[in-house]
C-alpha cells in the first residue's frame, strides 16, 4: 500500500482514538494512552509500509458520516463538528470513497434519460454523459478535446446536458443552441467561440434548458464540465482520467471486433 492510501486510512484511525478520547472520564489518563498505544500499534500492523512520526488523538468526536457534493464525498462528524476531505482506503487498499461515488454514478445513471440528451458524434462511439455548459472555459477545452481525439479515430458520442446555473448567460446559449436547425454545428460555432448577432429562441429550446437544469439538480452536479463515463464520475477536465477512459474503451472496442 503507498504512502497516500495508508495516510487515508491513518486519517481514519486517528478519528476513532479521538473520538474514544472525548468519550472517556477525564481523569483516567492511563487509559487514554493505553488506547492511543494499541491504536499505533494496530496502524503499524495494518498499513506495514507507512513510515510515520508522532501519532496522538485527532480532534475529531463522536461518529462519523459521508456526503456526496457534487462528484466528491466528504465526510462529517457532527458532534465535533469537523469536516473531512479525503479518500479513505481500508486495510487491503481498497478505495472505500470511490466505491462510495461508483454507487452514486450509479444511482445518478437511472435518473437520466438518454433520449432526452442532445446527442454529438457518431452512434457506434463510446458514449459520454456529459454536463456543460456554453460559458465555461474548461468546457470549451474539452470541446477542443474531442474533435482532436475524433481527428486521432477516438470518436465519443456525446450524451449533452446544460448546466444553466452558474454564468448569467449560459441559459439563453443553449437555448441558442437547442433552438437552431443543425444544433451540433450551432454547438461546436458557440464553444469554438462565435458570437451570433443575435440568440434564438424558441418554446422547445427552452423547455429543455428548464428540464436540464431539474436533471442537473436532481442528480447533484455542482460544477462543469461533469462527465459520467464507464459508470464513473469525472469532475472537471480531468485529461488523465479520460484518456483512460478512452483507452479502455476503444481497447474493449478493438477487442470485440477481433473475435468476430
Amino acid at each position: 500500500m503507498s504512502f497516500s492510501q495508508a495516510a487515508g486510512a491513518a486519517l481514519l484511525l486517528g478519528v476513532s482514538i479521538g473520538g474514544a478520547q472525548a468519550q472517556a472520564k477525564p481523569d483516567d489518563v492511563q487509559l487514554l494512552q493505553k488506547a492511543a498505544q494499541d491504536a499505533e500499534q494496530k496502524l503499524r500492523q495494518s498499513f506495514t509500509n507507512l513510515q510515520f512520526e508522532g501519532f496522538e488523538p485527532a480532534p475529531v468526536k463522536g461518529p462519523i458520516y459521508q456526503a456526496s457534493a457534487g462528484s466528491r464525498m466528504l465526510y462529517y462528524a457532527p458532534e465535533s463538528e469537523h469536516i473531512l476531505f479525503a479518500t479513505v482506503y481500508d486495510r487491503n487498499g481498497v478505495n472505500v470513497t470511490a466505491l462510495a461515488q461508483d454507487a452514486r454514478a450509479q444511482r445518478q445513471l437511472a435518473a437520466i434519460d438518454p433520449k432526452q440528451a442532445l446527442e454529438i458524434g457518431p452512434k457506434d462511439a463510446p458514449s459520454v454523459i456529459e454536463f456543460t455548459d456554453p460559458d465555461c472555459p474548461y468546457c470549451r477545452a474539452l470541446d477542443r478535446f474531442w474533435t482532436a481525439k475524433a481527428a486521432e479515430g477516438k470518436p465519443v458520442r456525446r450524451l449533452v446536458y446544460f448546466v444553466s446555473g452558474i454564468h448569467p448567460e449560459a441559459a439563453t446559449k443553449a437555448e441558442h443552441i437547442l433552438c437552431a436547425p443543425d444544433r451540433e454545428a450551432s454547438f461546436k460555432a458557440l464553444y469554438a467561440g462565435a458570437k451570433p448577432p443575435a440568440l434564438l429562441t424558441c418554446p422547445e429550446g427552452r423547455a429543455k434548458v428548464e428540464a436540464d437544469a431539474a436533471l442537473v439538480k436532481k442528480v447533484g452536479v455542482s460544477g462543469t464540465p461533469t462527465l459520467i463515463v464507464g459508470g464513473k464520475i469525472i469532475s472537471g477536465f480531468d485529461q488523465a482520467e479520460i484518456e483512460a477512459f478512452l483507452g479502455q474503451a476503444y481497447a474493449a472496442k478493438a477487442s470485440t471486433h477481433a473475435q468476430r
